[in-house]
């Protein structure tokens, strides 16, 4: 499965709101800045997640983006299928057009197991570190 760049985008946006954590907006530029995207195809990235419920936006001199669920509730295959179409299985499957399908949905099952929370390393502590003392 290749990824649009558009998808790559919007992988590291979602990227930098789950690390910005909780209620804490990022910006365009901030993210555009970071990863070298331009600015205007960004700033599109960011209204396609806002238009498909992913992202919430804030418009203003203090305005900016963050997810609209919590990290640990969105997956990396969830902001993939804003961007890209899942393709149609072909009606007259030969060998390799079943091994391609087996591998894409291969693909498909990692991406739904990795949420923005993992890809972001917040991983919450369940219990409190120990103090080791010698």
């Amino acid at each position: 499965m290749t990824l649009k760049k558009s998808t790559h985008y919007a992988l590291y946006a979602a990227l930098e709101m789950a690390r910005a954590g909780r209620g804490v907006q990022v910006t365009v530029s901030q993210v555009a800045q970071r990863y070298e995207i331009p600015t205007a195809v960004l700033a599109k990235v960011f209204q396609q997640l806002v238009r498909s419920g992913i992202a919430l936006g804030t418009r203003g001199t203090r305005g900016g983006y963050s997810l609209a669920r919590s990290p640990s509730e969105l997956t990396v295959l969830d902001v993939i299928q804003v961007f890209e179409s899942v393709p149609e299985t072909a009606q007259h499957q030969g060998p390799l057009r079943k091994l391609f399908d087996e591998v894409d949905e291969q693909v498909r099952c990692t991406y739904a197991s990795v949420t923005l929370e993992t890809l972001a390393g917040n991983r919450p502590e369940k219990e409190p570190r120990l103090h080791v003392v010698n």
